[in-house]
């Protein structure tokens, strides 16, 4: 699962990625810096991994992580191939979520693209952009549902109904993911760049990490919308990125009133926005946190880890989070009669920790 980073050239795209992903990304002031998309693999913050491992003390503890992907700036006329606009674009397709930096600072020494500072105006040429690709994409698909429908097909006729009512939104300029219909199925293989979950990142100035007028504006905009927003100051990540003790950034952190870096505030929304859920695997070799879509059944949850688990799945035993640091270890849950024992049907719940018993 992908999660890409895009914007308008010159508003914090690159220095975010290199803080999210501890990389090093070529940044500059200048547009189209990033060519070729940058790929880091994120820690996801998890204090309950934290948890756990203080509590068993394993030899070793292992996160779970998503991809963050670092677009090149888009710019006016990128749907028609401006600015190598139409590579861009293939590059946002690939990815399942998207974070959306709006600059939200003003510094004379950071060239914008546009010449003045107005993020609704960043977020609007963006989106309209993509919006324009979505345009294009499903009036191919139209035509080629109109020739199925004239004989008569029922499921055409019906698919042509929704793709029309998805085109007709996006042309009045919404995105398509505020439309809400029952049965969108027909869309899903489409790739609408619209329809992608989003979080918009504010980057602001190291005086206005609480928020400023820009960031009131966006608030604003997106009152009606399907998405989520974070506040954060890339320029102070990037400081807290450059210190290699964990006290030197504790120190720092507490120095500027900030409880965490703002980097794990987004890491964990764009975990959510991706639709994904942790569950643990806790033992004294390793304590683990993997990687699961929300909804899935514990046979998928073994896959997880390994195929084999997942073909010869006989049962989970299933301990809630909670339990297992209330009861402090496995046997005490198990007297105390707080080990479930979950069949092929069990939806995974956040948090389980869990111990899959398979045959092959």
């Amino acid at each position: 699962m992908k999660a890409g980073i895009i914007g308008l050239p010159n508003v914090g795209k690159s220095t975010l990625f290199n803080c999210l992903s501890n990389s090093k990304a070529q940044s500059a002031n200048f547009p189209f810096c990033t060519i070729e998309p940058n790929i880091g693999k994120v820690n996801v913050p998890d204090k309950r991994l934290i948890t756990l491992t203080d509590l068993i003390n394993p030899k070793q503890t292992i996160p779970a992580s998503i991809e963050i992907v670092d677009i090149a700036g888009l710019v006016k006329g990128a749907s028609k191939g401006e600015g190598l606009g139409n590579q861009f674009l293939s590059n946002i397709r690939e990815t399942d979520a998207l974070i959306h930096v709006l600059r939200c600072f003003e510094d004379s020494n950071v060239t914008h693209v546009d010449g003045i500072i107005n993020p609704i105006n960043d977020k609007e040429t963006v989106e309209f952009e993509l919006q324009l690709k979505d345009l294009e994409t499903l009036e191919k698909k139209k035509d080629s549902l109109k020739r199925i429908a004239s004989s008569g097909d029922k499921n055409a006729l019906k698919e042509l109904e929704v793709i029309n009512d998805y085109y007709n939104h996006i042309s009045s300029g919404k995105s398509a993911r505020s439309l809400i219909i029952d049965d969108n199925s027909c869309i899903q293989g489409l790739n609408l760049l619209t329809l992608k979950p989003v979080l918009y990142v504010c980057n602001v100035d190291e005086n206005s990490i609480s928020g400023n007028q820009y960031t009131e504006m966006v608030k604003k905009s997106i009152i009606n919308e399907q998405a989520e927003m974070q506040i954060i100051s890339a320029a102070i990540e990037a400081d807290i990125n450059e210190l290699d003790s964990v006290n030197d950034r504790k120190e720092f952190l507490q120095e500027i009133g900030l409880e965490e870096p703002g980097v794990n505030k987004i890491i964990s929304s764009a975990y959510s926005l991706l639709g994904l859920q942790t569950f643990f695997t806790a033992g004294e070799k390793e304590v683990r946190a993997w990687t699961i879509k929300k909804g899935s059944l514990a046979p998928e949850a073994a896959g997880v880890i390994h195929t084999d688990f997942e073909k010869g799945f006989i049962r989970a035993e299933v301990i809630s989070y909670d339990d297992r640091v209330k009861f402090k270890t496995e046997q005490a849950c198990r007297e105390a009669g707080k080990i479930s024992i979950e069949g092929k049907n069990y939806q995974v719940c956040d948090g389980d920790v869990i111990h899959f018993r398979f045959n092959i």
